[in-house]
């Protein structure tokens, strides 16, 4: 078998040969929507006819849309070639998405997943699918359930929480929601979403040893180089999801940089630092980062260890908050990356 860093240097001996060459490679979009509809908190919602344009976009561009988890693993194996791929997903089983986008992506024969955080099915929340609605769906074979959850609650390890108590804790909440749906919809969910976009280190190894695809809220698209338990997804609310940006995201590749060595969002200093190494081609002064909230990030190199430092320059005060970095490729593309950080001594959703 090769190993994780063998794979990884072949992987960022491709990359360069394909920048040195001008060509761009194929990588996977991924689409992350929650409602859809015009009655819904703006933060979390899609407008229809947004959604409608966002998906004739899609097609207009001839952008292969695939069912999530096989494109995924095509992704990361590097076997896209040079057919860019995007994969369409829904956070929380809304029943706009049952209403709305589920007929319009049907009637295209478009394949989609649904991640399900099954207490609330059970309890009827507000806005929620029923179990009927969502075994209606699962009967398609364009359709895909995911796992989300037991409560939606969020599962990184607290600050003085116990670690017998989170592990009980979370292991209950992946466990107990994935046997519901199995039970309610017969199928075993392989793929989990991480409920806020939120997960660290710990969390990713419970996701690792049950062999699941796991998808975070930071945006970029998904590569070779990509880690299969923080896969990101492009957020497309109404205010992420304009069409003016969504061919950038369509398009765009996975910067060659080793996922798995970035750090899991959870940080002490504020702001955090990101650091990580590009290939010896891509000068560091074409790198543009942004952070949430506060714009344009500073870039910094050290050229002894050829790594990049970014950070911003004054503190961040919200939960989550984002490090999004483009890199220009050939063909007017942009390669991307994300890393979403999580300050544990803010308060919960």
């Amino acid at each position: 078998m090769i190993s994780k860093q063998r794979r990884f240097n072949s992987v960022a001996a491709a990359a360069v040969l394909l920048l040195a060459s001008g060509a761009v490679s194929a990588d996977l979009a991924v689409l992350q929507y929650h409602h859809v509809s015009n009655e819904t908190p703006a933060s979390t919602s899609t407008t229809p006819s947004l959604f409608r344009n966002q998906i004739d976009m899609v097609q207009s561009l001839d952008i292969d849309v695939k069912p999530l988890e096989s494109a995924t693993k095509e992704a990361l194996d590097g076997d896209l070639n040079e057919s860019q791929q995007v994969a369409i997903t829904f956070d929380d089983a809304y029943s706009s998405v049952y209403t709305f986008a589920a007929p319009l992506l049907l009637e295209k024969g478009l394949p989609f997943t649904i991640f399900v955080n099954s207490q609330a099915i059970d309890d009827q929340d507000r806005g929620s699918m029923t179990w009927e609605q969502l075994e209606e769906l699962a009967s398609h074979p364009e359709v895909t359930i995911g796992n989300h959850s037991l409560d939606h609650g969020h599962l990184a390890r607290k600050p003085n929480e116990a670690e017998a108590q989170w592990h009980e804790r979370v292991s209950h909440s992946l466990d107990a929601s994935a046997a519901r749906i199995e039970e309610k919809l017969g199928v075993t969910p392989t793929l989990f979403a991480y409920p806020y976009g939120e997960y660290d280190s710990e969390l990713e190894k419970l996701i690792e040893d049950r062999q699941w695809l796991a998808y975070g809220q930071q945006s970029g698209p998904i590569g070779a180089q990509s880690a299969k338990t923080r896969l990101p997804r492009f957020p497309m609310a109404t205010s992420f999801g304009q069409l003016s940006s969504l061919k950038d995201k369509l398009m765009s590749k996975a910067l060659p940089v080793d996922a798995a060595s970035l750090p899991d969002g959870i940080f002490k200093d504020n702001p955090p630092e990101l650091r990580f190494s590009l290939p010896a081609n891509m000068p560091t002064k074409a790198l543009s980062c942004y952070g949430s909230g506060v714009g344009q990030l500073v870039v910094k190199s050290d050229e002894a260890e050829g790594a990049v430092m970014v950070t911003a320059d004054r503190a961040f005060d919200s939960r989550r908050f984002r490090y999004n970095c483009t890199y220009p490729a050939s063909e007017g593309r942009f390669y991307w990356q994300s890393v979403q950080w999580i300050d544990l001594s803010k308060p919960e959703d």
